[in-house]
């Protein structure tokens, strides 16, 4: 059944990866937007697990355990999204073929500088 719903939320994130590039500017780097969208949810995972935590001190189980499910489902989006491989724009075009390839550096340059 998890492999069932990471297949699920694997496709879900693709195709509005996908209607994101259509809808935007070329411009749009989805690298760059991946890394925010996962520092988003890393935030809101540790917040659950706060709240779990205080909830376990005011002596709430039922409310932790809610709070720390949260956190484990936040969780195993981060995995499913990390794991996800954004295309480089370009690369399976020929990238080759351009002399400038990473934001206007030439082919002797270091595009991962």
């Amino acid at each position: 059944m998890a492999q069932l719903h990471d297949l699920r939320l694997r496709l879900l994130v693709q195709q509005e990866s996908e209607r994101i590039v259509d809808s935007l500017p070329d411009g749009l780097d989805l690298s760059v937007m991946q890394a925010r969208c996962l520092c988003w949810l890393a935030l809101l995972a540790e917040a659950h697990e706060d709240s779990a935590n205080e909830a376990v001190a005011e002596g709430d189980v039922d409310q932790a355990m809610a709070w720390f499910a949260d956190s484990m489902r936040l969780r195993d989006v981060i995995q499913v999204v990390s794991s996800i491989e954004i295309p480089i724009p370009g690369a399976s075009e020929g990238a080759g073929e351009d002399d400038h390839d990473c934001d206007g550096l030439s082919d002797q340059d270091s595009c991962a500088a």
